[in-house]
């Protein structure tokens, strides 16, 4: 196994559903450990919560709104000293839709 020049690669990984978000976090986990390197993680960040107001007749009941929210699950996982199979393995990953990605080196 030969190493790259990263020190460290940091995967962020964002889903409006944490079940769907938990699920890819273990296949990127797998996908890590099968290359043979201890992945630090995932570390689950606070919750974001978007909150919308609208108003449902905006004529004769002024006052009767509806309440909506967005709620963002994030989790982070750290990997340190990866080597080409794991990016390679990372690459090849099948994660479902609704997930969102992120991988930065440091």
């Amino acid at each position: 196994m030969s190493s790259l020049k990263l020190p460290k690669l940091r995967i962020s990984v964002k889903a409006y559903e944490s079940a769907i978000l938990d699920s890819a976090c273990i296949k990127i986990l797998d996908a890590i450990k099968a290359s043979g390197i201890q992945p630090v993680g995932p570390i689950p960040l606070p919750t974001k919560l978007r909150r919308y107001c609208l108003l449902t007749s905006p004529h004769v009941n002024k006052k009767a709104r509806d309440h909506f929210e967005i709620r963002t699950h994030k989790r982070i996982i750290d990997v340190y000293k990866p080597t080409e199979d794991t990016l390679k393995g990372l690459r090849n990953l099948d994660i479902s839709a609704g997930v969102d990605v992120e991988v930065k080196n440091f």
